[in-house]
């Protein structure tokens, strides 16, 4: 059974640091690059942040640039996203999703992901 699994989420004040995490199974990890999205109330899924298969390349949207990083473990099957001066406007629920790298090495757009997880509430408080 393939699964996306994240934790890690909470309420933290404005400022503040948080570390997600995505452990999956039942497919090969390497063969999917892994990327973060979020959704906020009355908002579109928005890509946050993606990481290669192998790891060697890292993107992220405009507005996390320089306060989020995004790792991942291939012998642990797990993506991390560490979240650095958390604003207001980062609250939401975030998703750790999977893309097939035969498909492309990544993507801003969520329709093209293979799998996804249930997701993982985000609330920084002002």
């Amino acid at each position: 059974q393939d699964q996306v699994v994240e934790s890690g989420g909470g309420l933290v004040q404005a400022g503040g640091s948080l570390r997600l995490s995505c452990a999956t199974s039942g497919f090969t990890f390497t063969d999917y690059g892994m990327s973060w999205f979020r959704q906020a109330p009355g908002k579109e899924r928005e890509f946050v942040a993606g990481i290669t298969w192998s790891g060697g390349s890292t993107y992220f949207a405009d507005s996390v640039k320089g306060r989020f990083t995004i790792s991942r473990d291939n012998a642990k099957n797990s993506i991390n996203l560490q979240m650095n001066n958390l604003q207001v406007e980062d609250t939401a629920v975030y998703y750790c999703a999977a893309l097939a790298r035969t498909k492309y090495m990544y993507s801003y757009n969520p329709k093209f992901y293979d799998y996804w997880g249930q997701g993982t509430q985000v609330t920084v408080s002002s």
